[in-house]
């Protein structure tokens, strides 16, 4: 235990007992070490913690169990924790409200009112002051709030619901139909679907969705997901009778989308191979008898977004021959690239988005990781550009192209989302929802600076905090990032970074190469052999930070999840030094073996195959779990995960957390924080949100030598 945290505790009057449990804590639990060593591609690889893929061995659940009861104690007993949980508290109670849909018209949105665990689906009649009703309400379905509804779709004709449930954070979902006017159940039952929505006929007797076939009893969880189906459900039937509408007994790692043109003249498949950031588009004509799935647009070459279709001339957002993006109209009669009319040609900034409503092209580009939208008439001739209020992000413009108005969200690192109502037509814009947070934007002040990686590239980074505090080089500074799968992060609210900054810590975003805010260069930039890059934009934040006055290496934390834990896990083992705490959540962390667990094999297209030994190299080169060095003193890190994460394998997590504690040489602690009952993160209940929030931001403030103040 580090002398400072023993003084802080002393100044709590705590007693000898307590301070005497405080260092019991660290502790750490015994996870037994094999002698594990593989020859992979002529390369001595160690392994001593495999028998952690066993997470339902009874030597793995001791493990997690003393694992959970340590990070529950340490973290139960920081300052200041129990201040910020109730901050957090104070700041989720107000009303959240989704964007309505509008299907024949009804309007279709969820709201959350308060601290509900979950939200709750809502319906009423598109007119003014028509009467809101309870649709479907998740907080009914389980006593913890651990079932959420992970999908909707409402039927043409606005009389069905088709929703998806998933429980405990898993990504598999069950898929049910409700009869809306009634609230009733029907006797519909849909299980082992992934990776999937739902599409429902123009003429309202059915949908489609995609599923697996059922695992192995025990490999629901683990087992490596293979061979994706696209089906259709005729409403009434058992699912031993829906009709399957493609498959490929070929291609096991290709997975399907379906979806049902406007016109009700087709089926288009989206066709995705793990190669983000690619795909191909199949199709078939309905209502013709004997008419076969047609390979319009192969998968791999490039990405191809379906915007809308006048017959057989089709709008797609596509990258080809155009890497950050253009809106194309081919037609189906004959679609060789060479006929294909470009509609909206590439700019300087990448196309991000688009959709057609009333006959009018959203497009929606980003202007160095901030949004700028420009409506287009079908000819591609600009009609004007969306007012925005300064550095800001933007989502919504669903509707059909009969619909002359719509709705969008506009949000940003300080501004709370507000929902828009806008008519084409007139262009004008006016306030549908605007949240009634415990949080003033105006306090805050957001600025984007641009500084150069280690090869002199140009990175952009978001900096978010308090107008007028004194930054005098000691500020706690949150650093995070993603850099990967052709995702972009753009500026966002977030109630868990509003409480850090109210707190007096300062936000930091980089857009780091891998991602795809500057086309696919960018993304492309970050992938296999050039992920290093990645992690040399993040490192070069750090640095960055510290030399321009904002922090010390001493109070620099840095937090991500997924791929983004996958940054935190190699940066923290390469540059130790330079950061004060760390919080890889949910990470891909073991490079060698991502790939044999769950959907893990679609992210080689990003990362590379660790059984061909050019990849295996780079990959084993920065791999977290591998590059962990005995004797080194690393900063404080809380490593989380979900016990039910099928997305991202918690033993990821598991593995890398007890090879940092053996390691460890430092007092800095090394916790493993693991959620039960919960997932990758979609779904969590807002109760186990705060407690985790209050948990991360509670460790980072002791870990940086900070005191939480009053809030």
């Amino acid at each position: 235990m580090d002398r400072r945290k023993l003084v802080t505790l002393a100044t709590l009057g705590l007693s000898l007992i307590a301070l005497q449990a405080e260092v019991e804590k660290l502790r750490y639990p015994e996870a037994r070490k094999s002698d594990l060593v593989e020859q992979l591609h002529g390369q001595a690889v160690a392994d001593p913690y495999r028998w952690m893929e066993e997470i339902d061995s009874e030597e793995t659940k001791a493990w997690v169990a003393a694992q959970a009861k340590l990070a529950q104690g340490y973290l139960s007993q920081l300052p200041g924790r129990e201040r910020i949980e109730k901050r957090l508290e104070e700041i989720w109670d107000y009303d959240k409200i989704s964007m309505p849909r509008r299907e024949s018209g009804r309007l279709f949105y969820s709201r959350q009112s308060g601290l509900q665990n979950q939200a709750v689906l809502y319906w009423r009649e598109d007119e003014a002051g028509a009467e809101e009703k309870v649709l479907l309400d998740p907080n009914r379905l389980s006593a913890d709030g651990t079932v959420a509804l992970s999908g909707y779709s409402v039927s043409e004709d606005g009389k069905f619901l088709a929703y998806g449930l998933s429980s405990s954070g898993s990504d598999w979902k069950e898929w049910r139909v409700r009869e809306i006017d009634s609230g009733n159940d029907q006797p519909d039952h849909i299980r082992w679907s992934k990776f999937s929505g739902a599409s429902w006929t123009t003429d309202s007797k059915g949908f489609c969705y995609s599923r697996f076939d059922e695992p192995k009893e025990g490999e629901e969880l683990k087992g490596a997901n293979y061979y994706h189906k696209l089906y259709y459900h005729k409403l009434g039937d058992g699912q031993s009778q829906d009709e399957l509408l493609y498959e490929r007994k070929d291609e096991k790692e290709w997975n399907f989308s379906g979806h049902f043109t406007e016109d009700g003249a087709y089926l288009l498949i989206h066709v995705f191979t793990g190669d983000f950031g690619k795909n191909g588009i199949f199709y078939k004509e309905l209502g013709v008898e004997g008419a076969e799935v047609v390979e319009l647009l192969a998968p791999g070459d490039a990405a191809y977004d379906y915007i809308g279709n006048d017959g057989s001339s089709f709008y797609f957002r596509t990258d080809k021959q155009a890497p950050k993006g253009r809106v194309i109209a081919l037609d189906l009669t004959d679609p060789d690239p060479g006929q294909w009319s470009e509609i909206l040609p590439e700019t300087a900034h990448k196309l991000e988005e688009v959709s057609l409503v009333g006959d009018t092209f959203f497009a929606t580009y980003q202007v160095d990781a901030r949004h700028r939208v420009t409506l287009f008439a079908l000819d591609g001739s600009e009609i004007r550009d969306l007012e925005l209020p300064g550095i800001a992000t933007v989502y919504g413009f669903g509707g059909t192209r009969e619909d002359q108005d719509c709705y969008y969200l506009v949000t940003g690192f300080a501004r709370p989302a507000t929902i828009y109502h806008y008519e084409i037509e007139s262009g004008k814009s006016t306030v549908y929802k605007e949240p009634e947070v415990d949080f003033d934007p105006d306090k805050y002040v957001t600025k984007q600076v641009f500084y150069k990686s280690k090869d002199g590239t140009r990175v952009p980074m978001f900096i978010c905090h308090k107008k007028g505090i004194e930054l005098d080089g000691r500020r706690p500074v949150y650093l995070t990032g993603y850099g990967g799968f052709d995702i972009s992060l753009t500026p966002g609210f977030s109630l868990s970074n509003a409480v850090w900054m109210e707190m007096g810590g300062i936000f930091a975003q980089p857009n780091l190469r891998g991602g795809g805010e500057y086309g696919e260069a960018w993304h492309e930039a970050g992938k296999k052999a050039l992920k290093q890059n990645v992690f040399d934009d993040f490192i070069a934040a750090g640095e960055w930070l510290i030399e321009n006055g904002y922090t010390t290496h001493e109070r620099l934390a840095i937090g991500g999840g997924s791929n983004g834990g996958l940054l935190v896990g190699a940066c923290l083992v390469q540059r130790p030094e330079l950061f004060g705490a760390a919080v890889p959540a949910v990470g891909v962390l073991d490079m060698l073996r991502f790939h044999k667990f769950t959907i893990g094999w679609a992210w080689q297209g990003e990362y590379g195959s660790p059984d061909e030994a050019e990849e295996f190299r780079s990959l084993y080169a920065y791999s977290p779990y591998h590059r962990v060095a005995d004797g080194v003193e690393y900063p404080a890190t809380m490593v989380t995960t979900g016990d039910h994460d099928d997305r991202v394998f918690p033993a990821h997590s598991f593995k890398f957390g007890a090879r940092l504690q053996a390691a460890q040489a430092g007092e800095a602690p090394v916790l493993i924080r693991i959620e039960t009952k919960a997932g990758h993160g979609a779904g969590t209940p807002t109760a186990k949100i705060i407690e985790a929030v209050a948990d991360k931001w509670a460790f980072l403030f002791d870990a940086l030598g900070v005191d939480v103040p009053e809030l």
